[in-house]
C-alpha cells in the first residue's frame, strides 16, 4: 500500500514494458515491512538530462535505478560517481544525499560477477568476451578484470566505444590483457551478450554459437525471457548459462544497501519475487 509516507526508488529508462526490477523489489518491502516503493518512469533520451534535476527536486524521493538508454549520459549527471561507475563509464543507480547532491554508482558488473561465482564458475586467471561495450557491457568487463580475469576480449558495432572501454580497462588494470574488435568467441572461458539483441524475436544471435565450447560459461543481460535464443543455442551446446535476471537479483542486495534499506539475499528475493514472462 502507497501512503503519504512511501520513499520512492524511481526506475529510470525507455522502453518499460520489459522492466522486471519492481516486480522484484516491491514484493521484498512488502514482505519486510518497508515503506517505499519502486516506480517504472519511461524517459526517452532527448528528454533526460532536463528531466534528471527536476526529479530529484522531489522531497519523498531517495534515488534510482537506472537503465537503457540512460546509464552513460547519468555519469555526467550526477555529482560524485564511484570507481566501478567511472571505469564502467555509466551508472545504474543513483542515491539523492541529504545536502541534495547525486552520487553515482554501478552495479550490473558486480551483479554479473557474483552470478558467475554462485554458478561455481572462476573468474580469476580467465579468459572472457563480452560483447557489447555499452552501460552494461562496460561494467561487466570492470568488474571481471576488478575478479582478476587475465583476458578481456571486447566487441561492440562501434568500434569507438569498445576503444574507450579498452583505455579505460588499461589504466586501471596495466597487466590485464585487452583484445578489441572481435567476437569469435573460440578460445574464451566465459562469454557474454552484453547487447540488446535478443529483446525482438526477429533478432540475429549476437555471435557464432557454434564457435563456442561446452565448457564455457555463457552469460545473457537482455531480461525480456528467461531463456533467450542465444541461452538456448548455448544451452543445446552443453553450456552452463546464467540468464538475464541472475544479474539482476544478484545485484539487488548491493542496491539496498546503497539506498539505505534492510539488504537480503538473492534466493530470499526470487522467493518473494512476482516475475512473470
Amino acid at each position: 500500500m502507497i501512503s503519504g509516507k512511501t520513499v520512492l526508488i524511481a526506475h529510470l529508462g525507455y522502453p518499460t514494458e520489459s522492466f522486471k526490477a519492481p516486480l522484484i523489489y516491491n514484493p521484498y518491502f512488502d514482505s519486510v515491512g518497508v515503506d517505499a516503493v519502486v516506480v517504472p518512469m519511461g524517459v526517452k533520451a532527448e528528454n533526460y538530462p532536463q528531466f534528471l534535476p527536476e526529479l530529484f527536486r522531489l522531497t519523498n524521493i531517495r534515488g534510482a535505478l537506472v537503465t537503457m538508454p540512460h546509464k552513460v549520459t547519468t555519469l555526467s549527471l550526477v555529482n560524485e560517481a564511484s570507481t566501478a561507475a567511472k571505469i564502467a563509464g555509466a551508472c545504474n543507480a543513483i542515491l539523492l544525499r541529504p545536502d541534495g547532491t547525486l552520487v553515482g554508482d554501478m552495479f550490473d558488473g558486480e551483479g554479473f560477477v557474483r552470478g558467475v561465482l554462485r554458478h561455481g564458475r572462476k573468474v580469476m586467471g580467465k579468459k572472457a568476451l563480452v560483447v557489447g561495450s555499452g552501460g552494461v557491457g562496460s561494467a561487466i568487463a570492470a568488474s571481471l578484470a576488478g575478479a582478476g580475469a587475465a583476458r578481456l576480449g571486447l566487441f561492440d558495432v562501434s568500434t569507438a566505444a569498445a576503444e574507450a572501454l579498452a583505455a579505460r580497462l588499461r589504466a586501471h588494470y596495466p597487466k590485464l590483457e585487452v583484445e578489441v574488435g572481435q567476437k569469435d568467441p573460440h578460445g574464451y572461458d566465459i562469454v557474454i551478450n552484453a547487447t540488446p539483441i535478443g529483446m525482438k524475436a526477429s533478432d540475429p544471435l549476437p555471435l557464432d554459437v557454434e564457435r563456442i565450447a561446452p565448457a564455457s560459461f555463457v552469460g545473457e543481460v537482455v531480461m525480456k525471457e528467461e531463456m533467450t535464443p542465444f541461452l538456448r543455442a548455448a544451452r543445446d551446446k552443453g553450456c552452463d548459462v546464467q540468464v538475464g535476471t541472475d544479474m539482476l537479483f544478484e545485484q539487488i542486495p548491493a542496491y539496498l544497501e546503497f539506498f539505505g534499506f534492510p539488504t537480503t539475499t538473492p534466493e530470499e528475493l526470487r522467493r518473494v519475487a512476482k516475475i512473470v514472462y
